[in-house]
């Protein structure tokens, strides 16, 4: 995951909150290929009690045994995919028990551009449990279709395409939950080039193409926008301050009303052409415009800055 820093430029550690926040009943779930696995894994190692495709049936039984023995479920992560069926009503019952008892369910939902998903299973040349003869890509449109609701149930959506392992480790430390106020909103700007495609997480979607490129000026294609000669291009533009101007106000004006209708997380998509110069430089100078705003955090994600 592109956090990586030019050595010109400090790096900007990833937050690590599975400390802040001791107790967590967390559901892993998204598509067949996605990086569930991963996740778990990369979740276990926190000290989270994980199981990978627990059938939904047994879920209730599971927060039983939660409750009999919570010091050692303290923290948890269980996979529910389409394996077992669709997980969407057992998870609609374990928010609800967990919610009686003070806990909140948080669901991770996995996702990944059918392309990604075929190449990699024709890499593993493992076999889609939805698959039929008619091919690996008709099993794919029928796992979405299946999950749709359980994806709408999601607290947060993540879309694996282009992540590597260490990427979707340091994505995933960012859905840990943290102390903080309980109304707290949680801002995540990524960047990203449009060649490589929107994120399939993103709530709002801004365009720096609009900015004259300095991937055009030999001195500077070789550097990313975390870099001061590229951040001093891209922001001495009369236009690139208005466009942080207008795109701060309307985020401003509108994180307090997302956080009244309970959303706890915001994902805005800032992209260039390739996502290592424009789109960087503007969202470490917006991140910077927002850190103000009362209850809420900025992350940043530099999705293209390791290509």
């Amino acid at each position: 995951m592109a956090r990586a820093r030019a050595s010109t430029q400090p790096a900007r550690e990833p937050t690590r909150r599975a400390d802040a926040a001791p107790e967590h009943v967390l559901v892993i779930t998204g598509l067949s290929g996605a990086g569930k696995s991963q996740a778990s894994k990369i979740f276990e190692d926190l000290g989270y009690y994980a199981v990978d495709n627990l059938p939904p049936e047994l879920l209730d039984g599971f927060l039983a045994l939660r409750d009999a023995e919570p010091d050692r479920y303290r923290r948890v992560s269980l996979i529910l995919d389409i394996r077992a069926g669709d997980p969407a009503p057992a998870i609609q019952r374990a928010r609800a028990a967990l919610a009686e008892r003070g806990v909140a369910l948080q669901v991770l939902y996995l996702d990944a551009s059918d392309v990604a998903l075929v190449n990699r299973y024709s890499e593993t040349r493992h076999r889609h449990p939805l698959q039929t003869r008619a091919g690996v890509q008709v099993g794919i449109a029928e796992e979405r279709r299946r999950l749709a609701a359980t994806r709408e149930l999601a607290d947060h959506v993540i879309d694996t395409s282009e992540m590597s392992i260490p990427q979707l480790k340091e994505r995933l430390f960012d859905v840990v939950p943290r102390a903080g106020a309980l109304d707290a909103i949680q801002i995540d700007i990524i960047t990203f080039g449009f060649k490589y495609g929107i994120p399939l997480e993103a709530d709002l979607v801004f365009d720096a193409r609009f900015l004259t490129n300095p991937y055009y000026v030999p001195d500077l294609k070789p550097l990313s926008g975390l870099q001061t000669p590229v951040r001093e291009y891209v922001l001495n533009q009369p236009t690139a301050s208005r466009f942080l101007d207008l795109v701060a106000e309307l985020l401003t004006l509108t994180v307090p009303a997302y956080r009244a209708e309970g959303k706890n997380r915001l994902t805005v998509a800032l992209g260039c052409t390739g996502g290592h110069h424009r789109s960087i430089a503007l969202a470490e100078e917006l991140a910077g415009r927002l850190s103000g705003l009362e209850n809420a955090s900025v992350n940043i994600f530099h999705r293209e800055l390791e290509r």
